[in-house]
């Protein structure tokens, strides 16, 4: 008898709480909206999103589980180089239950941006996250400019429009 994988099957559980969680907000962040502050661990310390307040922010909701999730790190990795020196950070929050399973992740697909840890998933929950990956790109007066669930490659292109953007054409 062949036996189901266990990874497989808490995926499988993480995605279905996520979903009935999420379902009962009330309110997701739209467009226009004041992004919701939060004060995470990180892998250097607490991380706060009002400490970044002076940037223009890619919010990155992921999973080490997510393969879109794997594919987005090396395009993240490439906006945070190309647009630091012009005020753009990336911020990725972890929505791994066992925060090893993101270092892990972390080990075979480095992020040269910042980390923070949500395994209790209230974070996503304020936001409204729907699936995985969902991304926020958020002004210098924290208010939120667009919301992206999934990453294909095919979205890179849009994707950096909408950071030259916000960042005024830069």
């Amino acid at each position: 008898m062949k036996r189901f994988p266990f990874k497989t099957c808490r995926a499988a559980l993480f995605a279905l709480l996520l979903s009935v969680g999420l379902s009962a907000n009330a309110h997701a962040l739209d467009k226009g909206d004041k992004a919701a502050d939060f004060t995470l661990p990180g892998k250097a310390g607490m991380v706060k999103l009002s400490d970044k307040a002076e940037s223009v922010i890619y919010l990155d909701f992921w999973a080490s589980w997510c393969g879109p999730c794997r594919q987005s790190f090396p395009w993240m990795n490439q906006m945070q180089a190309k647009y630091k020196a012009k005020g753009f950070q990336v911020l990725a929050v972890n929505l791994d239950t066992k925060t090893d399973d993101a270092i892990k992740f972390l080990a075979q697909v480095p992020a040269n941006f910042t980390v923070a840890f949500d395994s209790k998933g209230q974070t996503p929950r304020v936001y409204g996250v729907k699936g995985m990956p969902t991304s926020y790109l958020i002004n210098r007066n924290g208010k939120v400019l667009w919301q992206h669930v999934g990453f294909r490659p095919a979205d890179k292109e849009e994707l950096e429009k909408q950071i030259q953007a916000a960042l005024g054409g830069k």
